[in-house]
């Protein structure tokens, strides 16, 4: 595995190198959005042949020296360091703006994509590369605003309070006297994507052709769609309100309300959700730690069983805790909305009939599950190591007792045995196509089990999920997704009757 990794890095560096005009295929003019009552205007960073060809050789330049000394100490028969490497690898992407570094993140938490090392390495990336200058943020907010922007705020911070992979959030007063959150993209992050992507389609090319236990057409697709949508604010906007009519009464969970005469495509502005970070409760009493963990299950499950939806990044930093009046943890702030997946109805009942299945050792309800989602021709070989994996995600739900939701394993290391075994019999039955639903299923999931880890929780996620799923109808909540989802102004999921 640590050889294949290191072909992929030099092929991917030979790649990234800038190529002329004519290697690159004519793309659409697209088309920006301006503020609600502004005019539409052409939209300048639209995906552009310089900035992809700046992109590889950026990408190239942090990533191709790290790659060298990988494959020269494969060449010349070295012993292999590869934790050693891994953490180079880490580190050389980890000062790069853009997708590509989600990407990574993201790779960390697909079973057996790359070597547990790896893995391990990249899984700990946190978006956080230094943030943008003031003069950048001023030509931003002057193209989206126009030039007299900060008329529009009583105040507006010039050091950012957060930064990511693809923008950074600046807060602000507005004229009426709320917090508010700008969140800026950077500039160029449409060519960014594309010349990323490319580069991961080369890489799952290679991977095809290294008997893998994964098709991996479904998950490109899937990693690309999330990613080109994460550029549209103004989505994020529409899923923002999505969640806000979801939880407009609930206490554990609160959602940042929209500005919309003060977002754009590259701007969402919303209010300023006061709280800290999660990690800041590890040490707390263990009735905090299971308050917050309730709250989290309950963001993440709710949306889902009711409406469709899930919220599809477990960065620790879309979380934060707002206190009671004593100052004990009383829920989250859910605060990203860039990466958001929507299902058809009949997906949650899938998903449903598998737990089902699982509790009640009903096998045929286990393949049909399967099948619902869009499997084909599994034997049942292929289905005992797919239930695998469906135990372990389902595992602490399947026990009518209090737990932690993982004994003895590190948040960096939760899933990595079922993982690994999943991979090793798939190989000699496979490749399975996966539908590219699972893709941010698993990846939230995973997460979400690892902010249960860093809590060091104790509950009955059985009852929890019980609790949730009570009363299920699947007519229901196709109604119930459609009425949501258009008084948003959110799409409906693709296979929607």
């Amino acid at each position: 595995m640590g050889l294949w990794f290191a072909f992929i890095n030099c092929q991917i560096c030979h790649a990234m190198a800038p190529r002329s005009p004519g290697n690159f295929p004519a793309l659409p003019y697209l088309w920006g959005r301006a503020p609600i009552g502004l005019p539409m205007t052409s939209d300048q960073e639209r995906n552009r042949l310089t900035a992809r060809a700046k992109r590889y050789g950026r990408v190239g330049a942090n990533v191709g020296g790290v790659a060298a000394r990988i494959a020269t100490s494969r060449l010349l028969g070295l012993d292999a360091d590869r934790d050693r490497e891994a953490a180079a690898l880490a580190a050389a992407l980890g000062g790069l703006k853009g997708p590509i570094m989600k990407v990574a993140q993201l790779l960390a938490t697909i079973p057996e994509a790359l070597p547990a090392e790896y893995a391990a390495e990249l899984g700990q990336l946190q978006s956080q590369a230094p943030a943008m200058g003031w003069p950048f943020v001023r030509r931003r907010m002057a193209a989206e605003l126009g030039p007299d922007w900060e008329q529009n705020f009583a105040s507006f911070e010039r050091e950012a309070a957060a930064s990511a992979s693809l923008g950074q959030v600046h807060r602000a007063r507005a004229h009426d006297g709320r917090l508010l959150a700008c969140k800026l993209q950077y500039p160029d992050m449409q060519s960014a994507v594309e010349a990323d992507l490319k580069q991961l389609g080369m890489l799952f090319s290679i991977h095809r052709r290294m008997r893998p236990a994964i098709e991996t057409s479904e998950m490109k697709e899937e990693i690309a769609a999330r990613l080109r949508e994460e550029l549209d604010y103004l989505l994020e906007a529409k899923h923002t309100r999505l969640y806000g009519l979801i939880f407009a009464s609930d206490p554990l969970i609160r959602v940042p309300e929209v500005i919309p005469e003060l977002s754009t495509q590259r701007l969402l502005t919303m209010t300023w959700l006061e709280g800290r970070r999660l990690l800041d409760y590890t040490d707390r009493p263990l009735e905090e730690r299971n308050q917050i963990a309730r709250a989290m299950f309950r963001a993440w499950w709710y949306p889902f069983s009711h409406y469709g939806v899930i919220h599809g990044d477990p960065h620790l930093g879309n979380y934060t805790v707002f206190e009671d009046e004593a100052g004990k943890a009383a829920g989250i702030n859910l605060l990203d909305y860039g990466c958001m997946r929507s299902f058809a109805p009949k997906f949650i009942q899938g998903v449903i009939d598998l737990y089902r299945g699982l509790l009640t050792n009903d096998r045929a309800l286990v393949v049909h599950a399967y099948e619902t989602w869009g499997f084909a021709g599994l034997s049942n070989e292929v289905i005992d190591i797919l239930n695998i994996w469906a135990n372990f995600i389902y595992g602490p739900m399947l026990e009518d007792r209090v737990r932690t939701i993982a004994e003895a394993q590190s948040p960096g290391m939760y899933g990595r045995r079922e993982a690994f075994r999943v991979h090793q019999g798939l190989r000699d039955k496979g490749p399975v196509k996966v539908p590219r639903e699972f893709v941010f299923m698993d990846r939230a999931a995973i997460g979400l089990g690892g902010v249960f880890l860093h809590l060091n929780a104790e509950l009955n996620f059985h009852r929890l999920f019980d609790d949730t799923i009570t009363d299920f109808d699947l007519a229901e909540v196709g109604r119930r997704q459609k009425e949501v989802f258009t008084a948003a102004g959110v799409p409906l999921p693709e296979g929607t009757v």
